[in-house]
This record gives structure tokens, sequence and C-alpha cells, in this order.
């Protein structure tokens, strides 16, 4: 006797141990297995939209940089040399950079700096962004020129003259346009 009773109290204790953990169990279980069907069917989602964005001809549209500046060095090169201006290449993160934020409401926004740039600039804008999607090739022409260059951080602007040499780089600067279009002229001028 004494034996089935101390059986029954063991049965007894790990009925009671387990009540209290099969409620939140379950519904830990069910949330898990929602959310991986969740995460699976949104990542292979693919609609009429997101087809058109991979298209080539999208691609550059996607890619577009802002208004006057370029996204491909090839092309960029070729205006700059045949103009006779200097190249200016923005390495930035659009989206998520503060000071490349500030860099262009600042500076590369302003109508000052747009007609400077008009009359003396090819702008290449190097794009690192984290919210938007960029063309494998942009994007991988941007890692290159990272790494040709050394860049450490953004932004960095980096000038060339139309034949392609290095003149110097700069960065973000208090002051400007007017201060941003001196230190131009000062790599210019050597």
């Amino acid at each position: 006797m004494r034996r089935a009773s101390f059986v029954q109290k063991r049965r007894r204790l790990a009925e009671k141990e387990k009540l209290p953990e099969v409620g939140p169990v379950r519904y830990l279980k069910s949330c898990f297995f929602a959310a991986a069907i969740l995460v699976v069917s949104c990542s292979q989602k693919t609609t009429a939209e997101t087809s058109t964005e991979t298209k080539p001809e999208n691609a550059v549209a996607a890619a577009a940089a802002k208004s006057g500046w370029l996204t491909s060095l090839d092309q960029a090169q070729k205006e700059a040399q045949a103009k006779n201006k200097l190249l200016l290449m923005d390495f930035t993160g659009s989206d998520w950079c503060g000071w490349c934020i500030m860099l262009d409401k600042e500076v590369f926004s302003t109508p000052e700096f747009k007609e400077y740039a008009s009359k003396n600039l090819v702008l290449l804008e190097l794009d690192f962004p984290r919210k938007k999607q960029m063309p494998p090739e942009i994007t991988a022409q941007n890692e290159r020129l990272v790494m040709k260059y050394g860049i450490q951080g953004f932004p960095t602007v980096v000038v060339f003259n139309s034949s392609g040499k290095p003149l110097g780089a700069l960065g973000y600067q208090a002051g400007g346009p007017q201060a941003f279009i001196a230190q131009l002229e000062k790599l210019r001028k050597g």
C-alpha cells in the first residue's frame, strides 16, 4: 500500500508540475510556428512590383542619384574629360549617415552649389544605402571604389581633375556652400 500511494503521489506531483507548463508551451509553439510561416511566405513573395524592380531598365532608375548626379563611374569620367571639368565623387550613406544628410542639405541641395557644379563639376554619387535597394552592378562598382581609394568613413568627397588625377578629399564641414566651394577651388588651383 505504501508503494501504491508513493506512485500515486508522484503521478499527481508530475501532473501538477506539467499543468502550468502546458498552456504557455503550446502558446509559444503556435506563435513560433505562425512567425516561421510568416517569415517564409514574406521572403518568397514575388509580385509584379518586385519582379519589375530587377529589370535592367528599372535598375538604373532605382539607383538614380539626386538630380544632376551620375551613378556610373565610366559615364562620369567620360563627361569630365569631354567637358574639361573636375570630377567630384561623393561616397555617401544617403539614408542613414547623419553627416551625409547634412552635407546634402547644407551644400549639395543649395542653388549656389548647383550653379557652381553646373559650370565646374561632374557629380558622381557613390551611395551605400541601408533602406533602398541598389542594382548589383552599381553596388559592385561602389564597393570596388571604396576599396580602391581607401575610404574609411562617410561622407567622403574625392575630387579629380578632368584627366583622372586625384586632387584631394573633403568631408562635411560647417559653413554651407561658400566654405565647400572655397575648398574645391583650393583643390583646383593646387
